[in-house]
């Protein structure tokens, strides 16, 4: 249940074909029933977008975006990516449990999925790459790749606390049941389960 109000239908006409652009003749998802209420953060929140199709391949973006989602401890925003995106991005069952539970150094990933996923751990927990971090990176990633990587760790990052801060208790109705009966019992832990929160 949302702590701030979403819009109800019927929509504005402005919205409606936004929300028609945006979800493809889907209905709209929660969090942007909520933002689309409040027309300063809807533009903003728009605005700030990296889903079209930029220097990362559709997998590297997914990765980034779960994993990031996972350490915010976001279930919303990890579980609509997986339910839309994990089949089209080639992600298994394993990787999709991975991006929650497993540390960067899990076998399922390619070596320069790990140097990504250790890199968006160090984003999150301390702001920055070391030198060794950044090394690691630059060895499987192009400086496009990179900046991309590091914009998306931040842009998701916001829509995700966006979303768990205006989440109250259960998520509800929520189109990713089948993901989060796997994988959402000890999600809150967060990758590396409460080693990893503690480390906070």
């Amino acid at each position: 249940m949302s702590r701030i109000a979403p819009l109800d239908p019927p929509y504005a006409p402005d919205i409606q074909e936004q929300f028609d652009r945006i979800m493809r003749g889907a209905p709209p998802l929660m969090l942007f029933r909520v933002m689309a209420g409040h027309a300063r953060a809807w533009e903003k929140f728009r605005a700030g977008g990296l889903l079209d199709r930029g220097p990362l391949t559709l997998r590297e973006r997914e990765i980034v975006i779960d994993r990031t989602c996972a350490l915010t401890k976001c279930e919303y925003e990890w579980g609509v990516h997986v339910a839309t995106f994990a089949g089209p991005a080639h992600l298994t069952d394993q990787e999709v449990r991975a991006t929650v539970h497993e540390g960067a150094d899990a076998p399922c990933w390619s070596e320069a999925e790990r140097a990504m996923i250790a890199a968006v751990d160090a984003l999150h927990h301390r702001a920055t790459l070391s030198d060794n971090e950044f090394k690691m990176l630059s060895a499987h990633y192009d400086d496009d790749k990179i900046l991309e990587i590091m914009l998306l760790c931040g842009l998701s990052g916001e829509r995700a606390r966006a979303a768990a801060g205006g989440q109250r208790g259960a998520v509800s109705g929520l189109i990713v049941v089948p993901w989060r009966a796997l994988f959402a019992p000890s999600f809150r832990d967060g990758p590396n389960g409460s080693a990893r929160s503690a480390a906070r």
